[in-house]
């Protein structure tokens, strides 16, 4: 007998446990918690999950099961009658584009040009008779509210700018008298109304604040007049500040905030909608830099900037803001044209034909009258460049006084506080003024109608200063 015959230490396992371990596992076939799976059920499970798991991935990225509610890129909002709901980028596109293009229309500004062949464009106050009417230019609009049997369409102030008359072209071809309801110039922004009769599609708006870097959006309009046209890219910049020259004329005298795209923005689709993948209108396309090796560079004005200014249009017809009544030149362009007065006097030349239309024009173009009953500050009247060039022995100011803002013309509240002719503002309540552009971001982002502004200004060399309510702005006649 050895030492391990005792069962308690044999590895033999006697054929009375064998049989007690086969019964209780025919009872409990999972006690022990291993399963034996097959090669094809290990198979099955593995490319279920990983189905699973690609599918939500997808969701996630491109936006199929929804977004948070707002969101620019998500899928937010009823889908449109006839249109499936995809996670689809392409389809996406497909559908925006679809929901919001019956709502898009060209605009055709017609203006008065000479009898025969070719005619010049005549002034804005000539009357119908005396010409005949042409067109003169094309944009894009987009339909944003139906009401008292009237659509009104959004579109930008410079594509019906001086015209006669303005027509909209829907997108089945019908063209409908349009009439100008209300214009803004300082945001370029414009509202026309044409019969609601058979139209049934309003564009949505959206909410331009939720726009994201990179996100997908599409510029819809009438390019160069050819039809219409839709162009895709994302968004570059979501608030970028650009200079403006108001009156087109090189003078920069306002600062716009805008959304900056890739999608082409041409000539003509100025006025149309800057949309998202849901079809929402996020922005108004405006603008274009166009420039020698400059591409796909396109510029909207955020929709949440335009809606305020669009609702006023349509109620009133124009925007109130604070008058001060001065028409302008600033002191910077006042001394280049005195130095280009200098150069043609070396080469024996009239200044005044070295200084031209974009130097003598000053910070507007608008005439006296036309200014006065708009009621807009920092425009110079006709005849300002004769004025301001004649200026040169009458304007006295200490040697330190670089920048600054030249009355040329007082009219309303500034008349009435005593403003001339050559005064110098150079401060508004301790602020400095320099330009006719800080002049007027000052009163339109500082001061309300009604409000009382100190005023510092230079006559003859001498500080003065004077006080007087800012008025409010008017409709032009």
């Amino acid at each position: 007998m050895s030492i391990f015959d005792d069962d308690f230490y044999s590895t033999k396992v006697s054929r009375r446990t064998v049989r007690q371990s086969r019964q209780e596992d025919s009872r409990f076939p999972y006690r022990s918690g291993e399963r034996k799976w097959s090669n094809v059920r290990i198979a099955f499970i593995s490319s279920f999950t990983s189905a699973v798991a690609a599918t939500l991935i997808f969701g996630a990225v491109f936006g199929g099961f929804g977004s948070a509610p707002g969101g620019g890129g998500g899928m937010g909002g009823s889908t449109p009658s006839g249109l499936v709901a995809t996670g689809d980028p392409s389809e996406r596109a497909i559908n925006a584009a679809a929901k919001v293009s019956p709502a898009v229309v060209s605009i055709i500004n017609e203006q008065l040009f000479g009898f025969g062949l070719g005619g010049q464009k005549l002034e804005d106050d000539a009357k119908e008779g005396e010409g005949i009417l042409r067109e003169a230019g094309v944009g894009s609009g987009v339909i944003i509210k139906k009401k008292d049997g009237k659509a009104y369409i959004v579109t930008n102030y410079h594509v019906v700018a001086g015209a006669q008359k303005v027509r909209a072209v829907l997108t089945n071809g019908e063209i409908r008298e349009a009439s100008v309801v209300g214009e803004d110039q300082i945001t370029d922004l414009a509202v026309l109304a044409i019969d609601d009769k058979g139209i049934d599609t309003v564009a949505e708006v959206g909410d331009s604040s939720a726009l994201r870097k990179a996100e997908f959006v599409m510029a819809i309009g009438n390019p160069l007049g050819l039809g219409e046209s839709i162009t895709m890219g994302v968004v570059s910049v979501i608030e970028e500040v650009v200079p403006v020259s108001l009156n087109q004329n090189g003078v920069i005298d306002w600062e716009q905030e805008v959304i900056r795209v890739d999608a082409a923005i041409n000539q003509g689709n100025s006025g149309g909608p800057l949309i998202d993948l849901n079809g929402r209108v996020v922005g108004i396309n405006s603008m274009k830099i166009a420039d020698f090796g400059v591409e796909s560079i396109g510029y909207a004005i955020p929709i949440n900037k335009a809606m305020p200014v669009l609702e006023e249009l349509m109620a009133q017809g124009f925007v109130s803001r604070p008058y001060l009544g001065v028409y302008t030149l600033d002191l910077q362009q006042y001394w280049r044209q005195q130095d280009m007065g200098d150069l043609g006097d070396l080469f024996g030349e009239d200044p005044e034909g070295w200084l031209g239309e974009e130097e003598g024009s000053g910070s507007g173009a608008e005439d006296s009258e036309g200014a006065a009953e708009q009621g807009k500050d920092g425009e110079e009247p006709d005849g300002g460049e004769g004025e301001a060039g004649g200026t040169s022995s009458d304007l006295k100011l200490p040697d330190n006084v670089l920048a600054g803002v030249i009355v040329l013309e007082a009219v309303g509240p500034a008349l009435k506080a005593g403003l001339q002719f050559n005064d110098v503002i150079v401060d508004f309540d301790g602020h400095a003024i320099g330009t006719t552009m800080e002049l007027r971001k000052y009163l339109y982002s500082k001061k309300k109608i009604g409000d009382s502004i100190e005023i510092s200004y230079y006559r003859d060399g001498e500080l003065k200063k004077t006080k007087l309510k800012l008025g409010e702005s008017v409709a032009e006649e």
